[in-house]
Protein backbone atom coordinates (compact mmCIF):
# COMPACT_ATOMS: atom_id res chain seq x y z
CA UNK A 1 0.00 0.00 0.00
CA UNK A 2 1.67 3.40 -0.75
CA UNK A 3 0.39 4.86 2.55
CA UNK A 4 2.67 2.72 4.15
CA UNK A 5 6.00 4.41 2.31
CA UNK A 6 6.08 7.35 4.33
CA UNK A 7 7.58 6.28 7.69
CA UNK A 8 8.21 9.73 9.82
CA UNK A 9 8.51 7.02 13.46
CA UNK A 10 12.03 6.15 12.34
CA UNK A 11 15.17 7.30 11.31
CA UNK A 12 16.94 6.79 7.72
CA UNK A 13 19.42 4.66 7.28
CA UNK A 14 21.37 6.58 4.03
CA UNK A 15 22.33 9.25 5.01
CA UNK A 16 24.08 12.40 2.84
CA UNK A 17 27.20 12.93 5.57
CA UNK A 18 28.57 9.83 4.51
CA UNK A 19 28.77 10.98 1.10
CA UNK A 20 29.34 14.20 1.38
CA UNK A 21 30.48 15.09 4.69
CA UNK A 22 28.47 18.01 6.47
CA UNK A 23 26.17 20.19 4.60
CA UNK A 24 27.84 23.15 3.32
CA UNK A 25 26.33 26.83 2.84
CA UNK A 26 27.75 28.62 -0.56
CA UNK A 27 24.13 30.24 -1.80
CA UNK A 28 20.67 30.30 -1.70
CA UNK A 29 19.47 29.99 -4.79
CA UNK A 30 19.26 27.50 -7.15
CA UNK A 31 17.96 26.36 -10.85
CA UNK A 32 17.03 22.92 -11.71
CA UNK A 33 17.94 22.86 -15.72
CA UNK A 34 16.51 19.66 -17.55
CA UNK A 35 17.59 21.07 -20.94
CA UNK A 36 21.46 20.06 -22.10
CA UNK A 37 21.24 22.78 -24.22
CA UNK A 38 20.18 25.46 -21.64
CA UNK A 39 22.46 24.15 -19.47
CA UNK A 40 25.34 24.44 -21.79
CA UNK A 41 24.49 27.85 -23.03
CA UNK A 42 24.94 29.31 -19.73
CA UNK A 43 28.47 27.57 -19.52
CA UNK A 44 29.49 29.29 -23.07
CA UNK A 45 28.13 32.47 -22.39
CA UNK A 46 28.24 33.26 -18.11
CA UNK A 47 31.54 33.01 -16.04
CA UNK A 48 30.72 29.81 -14.15
CA UNK A 49 32.66 27.85 -11.02
CA UNK A 50 32.34 24.24 -10.39
CA UNK A 51 31.00 24.30 -6.41
CA UNK A 52 30.15 20.36 -6.29
CA UNK A 53 29.76 17.46 -7.43
CA UNK A 54 26.82 14.68 -7.49
CA UNK A 55 28.47 11.36 -7.53
CA UNK A 56 26.60 8.42 -8.95
CA UNK A 57 28.09 4.72 -10.45
CA UNK A 58 26.65 6.52 -13.87
CA UNK A 59 28.49 9.30 -14.29
CA UNK A 60 29.25 12.57 -12.06
CA UNK A 61 27.05 15.48 -12.32
CA UNK A 62 28.62 18.76 -11.28
CA UNK A 63 26.84 22.15 -9.55
CA UNK A 64 28.02 25.55 -11.01
CA UNK A 65 28.18 28.91 -9.55
CA UNK A 66 26.80 31.77 -11.85
CA UNK A 67 26.42 35.68 -10.92
CA UNK A 68 23.37 37.60 -12.31
CA UNK A 69 22.55 41.26 -11.34
CA UNK A 70 24.58 40.61 -8.25
CA UNK A 71 22.78 37.20 -7.38
CA UNK A 72 24.84 34.12 -6.86
CA UNK A 73 22.74 31.20 -8.09
CA UNK A 74 23.93 27.26 -8.35
CA UNK A 75 22.35 25.70 -11.23
CA UNK A 76 22.86 22.13 -12.47
CA UNK A 77 21.53 19.37 -15.02
CA UNK A 78 19.13 17.18 -13.71
CA UNK A 79 17.72 13.58 -15.00
CA UNK A 80 14.53 13.06 -15.85
CA UNK A 81 11.95 11.45 -13.73
CA UNK A 82 10.72 12.11 -10.05
CA UNK A 83 12.72 9.99 -8.33
CA UNK A 84 15.86 11.06 -9.64
CA UNK A 85 14.83 15.12 -9.69
CA UNK A 86 14.34 15.11 -6.33
CA UNK A 87 16.86 13.19 -4.91
CA UNK A 88 19.14 15.12 -6.52
CA UNK A 89 17.94 18.29 -5.22
CA UNK A 90 18.46 17.21 -2.10
CA UNK A 91 22.13 16.45 -2.54
CA UNK A 92 22.65 19.55 -4.29
CA UNK A 93 20.97 21.40 -1.44
CA UNK A 94 23.48 19.28 1.07
CA UNK A 95 26.58 20.80 -0.99
CA UNK A 96 25.36 24.04 -1.57
CA UNK A 97 23.02 25.60 1.28
CA UNK A 98 20.61 25.91 -1.39
CA UNK A 99 16.88 26.67 -0.12
CA UNK A 100 14.91 27.96 -2.87
CA UNK A 101 15.15 25.97 -6.00
CA UNK A 102 13.47 27.32 -9.28
CA UNK A 103 12.54 24.37 -11.63
CA UNK A 104 11.35 24.47 -15.48
CA UNK A 105 10.95 22.13 -18.29
CA UNK A 106 8.61 21.26 -20.98
CA UNK A 107 4.99 19.11 -20.28
CA UNK A 108 2.68 17.64 -22.28
CA UNK A 109 -0.36 19.86 -22.80
CA UNK A 110 -3.83 18.49 -21.76
CA UNK A 111 -5.75 21.45 -22.83
CA UNK A 112 -4.25 23.84 -25.60
CA UNK A 113 -6.79 26.23 -25.55
CA UNK A 114 -5.68 27.16 -22.27
CA UNK A 115 -2.10 26.52 -22.86
CA UNK A 116 -1.21 27.55 -26.39
CA UNK A 117 1.30 31.05 -26.21
CA UNK A 118 0.97 30.77 -22.28
CA UNK A 119 3.74 29.51 -19.63
CA UNK A 120 1.91 27.15 -16.92
CA UNK A 121 2.71 27.80 -13.11
CA UNK A 122 1.41 24.52 -11.55
CA UNK A 123 -0.56 25.09 -8.71
CA UNK A 124 -1.42 21.26 -7.80
CA UNK A 125 0.16 18.49 -8.71
CA UNK A 126 -1.59 14.69 -9.28
CA UNK A 127 0.67 12.34 -7.33
CA UNK A 128 1.08 10.22 -10.47
CA UNK A 129 4.35 8.68 -9.41
CA UNK A 130 5.97 7.00 -6.62
CA UNK A 131 8.25 9.61 -4.56
CA UNK A 132 6.24 11.93 -3.12
CA UNK A 133 4.51 8.88 -0.83
CA UNK A 134 7.98 8.50 1.00
CA UNK A 135 7.89 12.05 1.93
CA UNK A 136 4.27 13.26 2.69
CA UNK A 137 1.10 11.33 3.61
CA UNK A 138 -0.56 9.77 1.07
CA UNK A 139 -3.30 11.89 -1.14
CA UNK A 140 -4.38 12.10 -4.79
CA UNK A 141 -2.78 15.75 -5.08
CA UNK A 142 -0.10 17.73 -3.63
CA UNK A 143 -0.10 21.73 -3.48
CA UNK A 144 2.65 23.57 -5.28
CA UNK A 145 3.16 26.28 -2.24
CA UNK A 146 5.28 28.73 -4.52
CA UNK A 147 3.01 29.13 -7.24
CA UNK A 148 1.46 31.96 -6.12
CA UNK A 149 4.90 34.10 -5.52
CA UNK A 150 5.91 32.95 -9.08
CA UNK A 151 2.81 33.89 -10.63
CA UNK A 152 3.46 37.24 -9.22
CA UNK A 153 6.24 37.30 -10.62
CA UNK A 154 5.43 36.54 -13.94
CA UNK A 155 2.35 39.64 -13.45
CA UNK A 156 5.51 41.96 -12.92
CA UNK A 157 7.50 40.31 -15.32
CA UNK A 158 4.66 40.05 -18.33
CA UNK A 159 4.93 37.21 -18.92
CA UNK A 160 1.47 35.56 -20.08
CA UNK A 161 0.83 32.40 -18.04
CA UNK A 162 -2.24 30.20 -17.09
CA UNK A 163 -2.15 28.66 -13.12
CA UNK A 164 -3.56 25.04 -12.87
CA UNK A 165 -3.48 21.65 -11.67
CA UNK A 166 -1.28 19.29 -13.57
CA UNK A 167 -0.33 16.03 -13.27
CA UNK A 168 2.77 14.02 -12.57
CA UNK A 169 3.48 10.86 -14.12
CA UNK A 170 5.85 8.12 -13.99
CA UNK A 171 5.25 6.39 -17.26
CA UNK A 172 4.84 8.37 -20.20
CA UNK A 173 3.90 5.20 -21.90
CA UNK A 174 1.10 4.62 -19.73
CA UNK A 175 -0.85 7.75 -20.21
CA UNK A 176 -3.75 6.22 -21.33
CA UNK A 177 -6.75 7.44 -23.29
CA UNK A 178 -8.62 6.62 -19.82
CA UNK A 179 -6.13 8.68 -17.34
CA UNK A 180 -5.67 11.44 -19.72
CA UNK A 181 -9.89 12.00 -19.36
CA UNK A 182 -9.63 11.76 -15.60
CA UNK A 183 -6.92 14.19 -15.07
CA UNK A 184 -8.77 16.73 -17.15
CA UNK A 185 -11.87 16.15 -15.59
CA UNK A 186 -10.33 17.04 -12.70
CA UNK A 187 -8.89 19.98 -14.06
CA UNK A 188 -5.18 19.19 -14.80
CA UNK A 189 -4.12 21.16 -17.59
CA UNK A 190 -0.54 19.63 -18.26
CA UNK A 191 1.61 16.33 -17.22
CA UNK A 192 4.83 15.79 -16.92
CA UNK A 193 7.05 13.86 -14.57
CA UNK A 194 8.94 15.29 -11.64
CA UNK A 195 6.63 18.19 -9.80
CA UNK A 196 4.94 15.80 -7.30
CA UNK A 197 8.08 14.36 -5.74
CA UNK A 198 10.17 16.93 -6.14
CA UNK A 199 7.30 19.11 -4.31
CA UNK A 200 7.12 16.74 -1.97
CA UNK A 201 10.97 16.37 -0.87
CA UNK A 202 11.24 20.00 -0.39
CA UNK A 203 8.45 20.13 1.82
CA UNK A 204 9.47 17.18 3.92
CA UNK A 205 12.78 19.22 4.31
CA UNK A 206 11.79 23.39 4.16
CA UNK A 207 12.91 24.01 1.08
CA UNK A 208 10.97 26.17 -1.19
CA UNK A 209 10.29 24.99 -4.98
CA UNK A 210 9.17 27.07 -7.95
CA UNK A 211 8.14 25.54 -10.57
CA UNK A 212 7.08 26.80 -14.22
CA UNK A 213 6.07 24.65 -17.75
CA UNK A 214 5.95 24.91 -21.59
CA UNK A 215 3.82 22.90 -23.57
CA UNK A 216 5.43 21.23 -26.26
CA UNK A 217 3.25 17.64 -27.22
CA UNK A 218 -0.36 17.88 -26.68
CA UNK A 219 -2.46 15.02 -25.81
CA UNK A 220 -5.56 14.85 -26.48
CA UNK A 221 -8.88 11.82 -27.75
CA UNK A 222 -7.45 12.65 -31.42
CA UNK A 223 -4.14 11.60 -30.74
CA UNK A 224 -0.51 12.41 -29.83
CA UNK A 225 1.08 15.68 -31.53
CA UNK A 226 4.47 16.59 -30.92
CA UNK A 227 5.36 19.43 -33.37
CA UNK A 228 6.87 21.66 -30.49
CA UNK A 229 7.80 19.52 -27.97
CA UNK A 230 12.03 20.75 -29.21
CA UNK A 231 11.42 24.36 -28.81
CA UNK A 232 9.50 23.16 -25.27
CA UNK A 233 12.69 21.41 -24.10
CA UNK A 234 15.33 23.73 -25.30
CA UNK A 235 13.84 27.62 -25.71
CA UNK A 236 16.39 29.97 -23.79
CA UNK A 237 13.57 32.08 -22.87
CA UNK A 238 13.15 29.87 -19.89
CA UNK A 239 16.27 30.46 -18.69
CA UNK A 240 16.20 34.25 -18.87
CA UNK A 241 13.04 33.99 -16.96
CA UNK A 242 14.26 31.50 -13.99
CA UNK A 243 17.38 33.87 -13.84
CA UNK A 244 15.38 36.79 -13.16
CA UNK A 245 12.59 34.59 -10.63
CA UNK A 246 15.78 34.02 -8.59
CA UNK A 247 16.51 37.78 -8.14
CA UNK A 248 13.37 38.36 -7.06
CA UNK A 249 12.30 35.19 -4.42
Amino acid sequence: MLKDFYDIETEPIVNLEAFYGKPKEITDKCLIIFSKEIHDYLLANYACENIGTITACNGNTPIYLVEHNGEKIAFYLTGIGAAVTSGTCYEVHWQTGATKFIMFGSCGSLNPEATTGKFIVPTQSYRGEGTSYYYAPAADYIDIKGSERLSEIFEELDIPHVKGRVWTTDSMLRETKGLVSKRKSEGCIAVEMELAGVQALCDFYGLTLYDFLEAGDVLADSGYEVKELKNANHSLGKLFIALEVAVRI
